[in-house]
């Protein structure tokens, strides 16, 4: 089942049991979807529905960031509860241990020997690990890795 298919469903389901909270954040993810849809004039696969999902929690953690310093813990807590919708949506997170793995393997793949090879590493390591850890931490792994070889 695809990922968008899977909204539609648990959408119909938090209308049912009325769990009003749950239905406004899957109707946020519905809206995200339905505007880059629109505004690029395609149909999104679950590959693009992942970096929609990602793009979210990006914001919602930079919201919490900003609320907690702010000590609007109201709208944190919000924020957290839509967090937690959307982590269900996207593949199981992956360890460090495997995240590691996975920047070796580019790494020796790309035949990088120093820092200024980061785009052909992080070019190789990306698809591989897209949706299942954050962006930002792995491109600080790389380059501490490649820090560590050049």
């Amino acid at each position: 089942m695809s990922l968008k298919q899977q909204l539609t469903d648990d959408m119909k389901t938090a209308m049912k049991s009325g769990d009003r909270t749950r239905l406004e954040v899957i109707r946020l993810i519905n809206a995200a979807i339905k505007q880059r849809e629109v505004d690029e004039r395609i149909m999104l696969d679950d590959t693009a529905v992942l970096a929609v999902l990602e793009k979210m929690l990006k914001q919602r953690r930079d919201s919490i960031t900003q609320f907690e310093a702010a000590a609007r813990h109201d709208l944190a807590d919000k924020e957290k509860f839509e967090v937690g919708v959307i982590q269900h949506y996207l593949p199981a997170q992956l360890s460090a241990e495997e995240v590691d793995a996975a920047i070796a393997a580019a790494i020796s793949e790309a035949g990088a020997t120093s820092a200024k090879d980061m785009g052909k590493v992080m070019g190789l390591v990306k698809p591989k690990v897209a949706g299942r850890t954050d962006m930002g931490k792995l491109s600080e792994l790389v380059k501490a890795k490649l820090a560590t070889l050049g």
